[in-house]
C-alpha cells in the first residue's frame, strides 16, 4: 500500500519539483550533449540538445517517480554508427553521462550538508534539510538504477564495451527484441538489499557520516 503521508509530504514533493526541472533534463541533455560531442547530432535535430524540461519530460516516468517509484525521461536519441572513434566506447561515454549527471547533481545538494549550512532545529532548517537530502537520495538512487546493466539501461551500453563482441551483439539483439521488457528485471534488481547497501555508502560518502 502507499504511504500517503510520505508521498504528499511537502518537502518531498518540493524535492521532486526541483529534480523535474533539473537533473532529469540534465541527465537527458547530458546524453545529448556528449553524443553531439562525438559527431552525432541527432538528439540536437530532434530538439533534445536542451536543458528545457518539456523538451526531455516523459508523462509515465514522471508519475512513477512521484508515486514513490524510480523515474525516467523520454530516451535521447542517438545514431552509434555517427559516433567518432570505437563505437562501443563512444557509446559508453554517451550512456554514462547520464549517471554522471546524476552524480554531479547529488553532489551539489550535499553542499549545504558538508558545509554546514542547514544546522541547527528550526521548522525551516528542518524542512530544508529533508528537501536537499531528498534530492541526495534520489539523484544517488536515479544514478545506480540507470547503471544496472540490463536492456535499455545505460549500464548495458557500459556493459557492450566491456564484453567480447558476440556478447555484446547477442545484448543488443536482446534489447531490440525485450528491452521494454527488460526494465521490469532493472525494478527487480533495484529492489535487492545490494542496492540499497550501495545507495547508503554513497550517502555517507557524500555526507561525511
Amino acid at each position: 500500500m502507499f504511504d500517503l503521508e510520505y508521498l504528499l509530504s511537502l518537502d518531498r514533493l518540493i524535492a521532486l519539483l526541483i529534480m523535474c526541472l533539473t537533473s532529469m533534463p540534465v541527465h537527458e541533455w547530458a546524453h545529448a550533449w556528449t553524443a553531439y560531442e562525438l559527431g552525432d547530432d541527432t538528439a540536437a535535430l530532434h530538439g533534445r540538445l536542451t536543458l528545457n524540461p518539456l523538451a526531455h519530460m516523459d508523462l509515465y516516468g514522471t508519475i512513477s517517480l512521484f508515486l514513490g517509484f524510480l523515474g525516467w525521461g523520454k530516451p535521447v536519441p542517438v545514431n552509434i554508427n555517427r559516433l567518432r572513434g570505437n563505437m562501443r566506447a563512444s557509446w559508453a561515454l554517451v550512456s554514462i553521462a547520464g549517471p554522471f549527471s546524476n552524480l554531479v547533481m547529488a553532489m551539489l545538494a550535499a553542499i549545504p550538508f558538508r558545509l554546514e549550512l542547514l544546522n541547527g532545529s528550526g521548522e525551516i532548517v528542518q524542512f530544508l534539510q529533508q528537501v536537499f537530502a531528498y534530492m541526495i537520495i534520489i539523484n544517488l538512487s536515479l544514478m545506480l538504477f540507470n547503471l544496472i546493466p540490463v536492456p535499455p539501461l545505460d549500464g548495458s551500453r557500459i556493459l557492450g564495451w566491456l564484453l567480447p563482441g558476440q556478447l555484446a551483439q547477442g545484448m543488443d539483439r536482446l534489447e531490440r527484441v525485450a528491452g521494454p521488457m527488460l526494465i521490469i528485471v532493472a525494478f527487480l534488481i533495484a529492489r535487492l538489499p545490494l542496492f540499497n547497501q550501495i545507495l547508503t555508502w554513497l550517502l555517507q560518502l557524500l555526507l561525511w557520516y
